[in-house]
């Protein structure tokens, strides 16, 4: 049976379209610069069975006016993009592919780290700008102790980097406890376990309800003086007016972040003009062998679903759906 998968991105690593292809897939994709009215109209003017979701919204409208939809696979793991809650409704389960991007996401951490706490991106600037200025006012990470906010993958790959930098590693994360699937690192039973003794905070939570903002202006204040703030999740997690006043005041020593509020963002964001601050544009899952990794994931998630050898429930963010399908 050919089934019509819609993929909301121009196009998809070529991993993952052997997988549809091999399956005589229909596959729709999203032209470039369409935004979330162009999926709404194609999701109702198509028999779509399985949407490969990557980063344009897929709305409430978009889930109920197509009829034919019976799954949709996020490209990645965050699914602040979808209406998971009007898919729930509808009994449509929604994938993710974990840790796919872990190893390129958790370097990314890595060098947002090192950047930040050496000045490397100011410095570079300064250079081509014709200035010989020679930051030495860095951070020497060894024997800093680094915070993780969600001990996943990607955490737990960046924890063993730092452990092997001679940094001391703590975590929170709800789901796995208080019993840490890394030698050498330390769980703590709740995030303002980890703010008082942080000096770099690295954020790796999905975006919803319970994290949006809970890095704060009460969390910065927590934190030793001249820490630095790592986000490669998602920028809703951090209050970003209270990090700028942070960073602005000196009570940061730096941010490196790879995902803010607003994306792309503002021209006039205050943060585009601070010199401690350094960002990049949401790729930390972006490397092609990332991007194979989800391609593949993602494929192999929506043509499971629809052949009836269902992926693993883990990898779904709404399981209640899959007890509720009729085999």
């Amino acid at each position: 049976m050919s089934y019509t998968v819609f993929v909301t991105a121009p196009s998809l690593h070529p991993d993952g379209l052997a997988v549809l292809q091999s399956a005589d897939c229909n596959l729709v994709f999203l032209a470039k610069g369409a935004d979330e009215a162009d999926v709404d109209r194609i999701m109702a003017e198509n028999p779509v069975d399985a949407v490969i979701s990557r980063t344009v919204t897929l709305s409430r409208k978009a889930i109920s006016s197509c009829e034919t939809l019976k799954v949709i696979s996020k490209h990645g793991v965050g699914v602040s993009n979808i209406d998971v809650e009007a898919a729930s409704e509808r009994g449509i389960p929604v994938f993710v592919t974990p840790g796919a991007n872990a190893q390129s996401v958790a370097e990314m951490a890595l060098g947002l780290l090192l950047a930040a706490a050496r000045k490397i991106s100011w410095m570079d600037g300064e250079l081509r700008s014709g200035r010989w200025s020679r930051a030495q006012d860095g951070i020497e990470l060894y024997g800093k102790t680094l915070g993780l906010v969600g001990f996943g993958q990607i955490g737990q790959k960046l924890a063993r980097a730092c452990l092997a930098l001679g940094m001391k590693v703590q975590a929170f994360d709800p789901g796995i406890g208080l019993v840490s699937p890394v030698d050498g690192v330390t769980m703590v039973a709740a995030v303002d376990g980890l703010l008082g003794s942080s000096n770099v905070l690295s954020l790796h939570v999905p975006l919803n309800a319970h994290t949006r903002k809970m890095i704060d202006a009460s969390a910065f204040n927590a934190m030793p003086d001249q820490a630095i703030l790592i986000n490669t999740a998602r920028g809703e997690v951090v209050d970003e007016p209270a990090l700028i006043a942070a960073l602005q005041s000196g009570r940061l020593y730096a941010a490196g972040l790879d995902t803010t509020a607003e994306e792309p963002i503002s021209p006039d964001n205050t943060l585009l003009s601070l010199p401690n601050v350094v960002l990049t544009p949401h790729v930390g899952g972006s490397t092609p062998a990332a991007l194979a990794g989800m391609a593949r994931g993602a494929a192999g998630n929506v043509l499971g679903f629809l052949s009836g050898t269902r992926p693993p429930a883990s990898a779904c963010v709404n399981p209640i759906t899959l007890s509720s399908t009729k085999e």
